[in-house]
């Protein structure tokens, strides 16, 4: 299997608190990889620093071949991450904001098509024209999603994104997370959410106190 992201030896102390392990991971092409474990056990830091928000304090991470930190501009190309709470710019609206991301990857060949598809799928397109801030919780983090979805990536990484979705919602992300894997796509995320992750994942992997086991 094509490996799309390899970190080798990646841990994170924060003062001298161990929140995550010393480490060694893949993610393939055409795999969904679930992380599981308890609030507190370190799931959202380690895809913080698979997503290049948080620097690991040792280890090294590679995305298509690109070291994630010295070559951040390359690497980051390929790399998409989603958090739990997404952030929006409060002068534009939705659509504005699918098609600011698209320009900014250069991928507004076909933009409008794409945007309304994507849109209509999640239940967004009549507030296409709304202000994030006048959206509820969970179609913050459906826009989230989107705007991660109209701009090309090999390596997806989602922090618990069904958190605020509603059962067809979280059925829509499914059935997505399907197609972009038949595509290629890597795919990692975390859920509380057992019995969807269950029939989703290809693989999965436990943490406990810092420290990753496959599951």
């Amino acid at each position: 299997m094509e490996n799309i992201l390899k970190a080798v030896g990646i841990s994170r102390y924060f003062d001298k608190f161990r929140a995550l392990a010393a480490s060694d991971l893949d993610f393939h092409a055409r795999e969904i990889t679930v992380l599981q474990g308890p609030n507190g056990a370190g799931k959202s830091t380690l895809l913080q620093c698979l997503g290049g928000l948080i620097r690991p304090s040792t280890g090294k991470i590679d995305i298509c071949g690109f070291d994630l930190y010295r070559q951040e501009r390359e690497a980051k190309r390929h790399l998409a991450y989603v958090p739990d709470v997404p952030r929006f710019y409060q002068e534009l609206t939705a659509w504005e904001h699918l098609q600011f991301m698209a320009a900014a990857h250069e991928v507004l060949a076909g933009f409008e098509e794409r945007a309304e598809k994507l849109l209509r799928s999640f239940g967004l397109w009549d507030a296409r024209d709304l202000f994030p801030h006048n959206y509820s919780r969970g179609m913050r983090l459906k826009l989230g999603l989107l705007l991660t979805f109209i701009r090309p990536f090999d390596m997806l990484i989602l922090d618990e994104p069904t958190s605020a979705l509603d059962e067809e919602s979280t059925r829509n992300l499914g059935d997505h997370l399907h197609s972009l894997r038949a595509e290629g796509k890597a795919i990692l995320l975390s859920s509380h959410h057992n019995q969807w992750i269950e029939q989703l994942a290809d693989r999965s992997l436990q943490i406990q106190n810092g420290i990753i086991q496959e599951g």
